[in-house]
């Protein structure tokens, strides 16, 4: 389970700036660790085609924690839940690396279509990321944005509908 250990020393990054080993443990005992870790042997008996043991690690984890992650659904190394209580990922969500999400998320499918995400991406608490949209690398998805447009890399988006409010570190003003 290399890559859970991977998402471990990510969220250990993102609390304490470092990944020691008292960081670890502190992360290992942090809220959001058991969800991550039940996903990742989801996601690996997924990607063994064990699909019992996939629907088991899928229902436990609603059950136990309150979380919703679709079977199928996709996150490279780094994937961080900090907070767990009411996140809902479809299952044909694709996610690449270094993904923070916060409680209260929502990443789900409209019209048969689900987001694909790029790397380091944070999801601030409640937002909710619809449809077929390609969120791009290094982007803030502020808390209760809804975001139903794709999104460029470098950039931090806010608001209903979420707008793009800073672009490769500038501050982009918004017409009120």
């Amino acid at each position: 389970m290399n890559i859970f250990l991977r998402d471990l020393a990510r969220k250990a990054e993102w609390h304490f700036g470092k990944s020691d080993p008292r960081s670890l443990l502190r992360a290992f005992f942090s809220d959001g660790t058991c969800e991550m870790f039940i996903y990742r042997l989801m996601w690996l008996f997924d990607k063994q085609r064990l699909v019992p043991l996939v629907l088991f690690f899928a229902w436990f984890n609603g059950a136990l924690n309150k979380i919703v992650i679709g079977r199928h659904a996709d996150f490279g190394p780094g994937f961080v839940i900090l907070h767990s209580c009411g996140v809902v990922i479809n299952s044909a969500v694709k996610g690449g690396k270094n993904i923070v999400i916060e409680n209260g998320v929502t990443i789900g499918a409209r019209e048969n279509q689900s987001p694909k995400l790029g790397d380091n991406i944070y999801i601030g608490a409640g937002a909710k990321i619809i449809g077929g949209v390609t969120i791009g690398d290094n982007v803030k998805v502020g808390a209760n944005a809804v975001v139903t447009k794709d999104v460029p890399s470098d950039c931090t988006v806010v608001g209903i509908p979420a707008k793009i409010v800073r672009l490769k570190g500038e501050r982009v003003e918004l017409p009120l």
